[in-house]
């Protein structure tokens, strides 16, 4: 009878430091970065008491950075907007903290409601909206930190120009 088994064969793991890989003081893999995002969104404790609304314009915060890495708080009061842009050659995660924000692409329009989380490649190009009636706040993370954000035309600008064009006041 062979009683050879894992533990025998190789030996316990935990008896094994070396073949174990240390826990990682910042992130680097998307998971790691969406997870660092979800960690800081549920301590509200690091991040609600920093927030401030600014109707003027949108109001952010660099929360942190890491190696390589930015992390910032964003609110937005309803009708404030990003523009369509791109984040150049940084890769994001984009996480709703609170209220909620409308995300348009060529695609499409979809809501973020509290807890949404959107990972994106460089040169991804949206607009993000407080089309809401509350105010919202993000979290952003950048990696490599956000060096540019290069503006694009508006995706939907035909469609605002034939409807301005047919809207002429009546004249009697």
């Amino acid at each position: 009878m062979n009683s050879d088994n894992d533990l025998q064969i190789a030996g316990d793991p935990l008896e094994v430091p070396h073949l174990l890989q240390p826990p990682r003081e910042h992130p680097a893999t998307v998971a790691e970065f969406a997870g660092l995002a979800r960690a800081i969104a549920a301590d509200r404790a690091q991040w609600a008491e920093l927030v401030r609304y600014d109707a003027t314009t949108r109001w952010y915060h660099r929360l942190r950075t890491g190696p390589g890495y930015e992390v910032w708080l964003l609110s937005w009061v309803p009708g404030q907007g990003t523009g369509r842009h791109d984040h150049g050659r940084s890769s994001g995660v984009l996480t709703v903290l609170e209220g909620t924000l409308t995300e348009h692409t060529r695609r499409g329009a979809r809501t973020l409601a509290p807890g949404a989380q959107h990972v994106f490649a460089p040169g991804y190009a949206h607009e993000v909206v407080n089309d809401a009636l509350e105010p919202a706040v993000s979290l952003h993370i950048y990696y490599p930190g956000l060096t540019e954000m290069p503006m694009h035309p508006a995706a939907h600008a035909g469609a605002h120009a034939a409807l301005s064009c047919e809207a002429r006041p009546v004249t009697a």
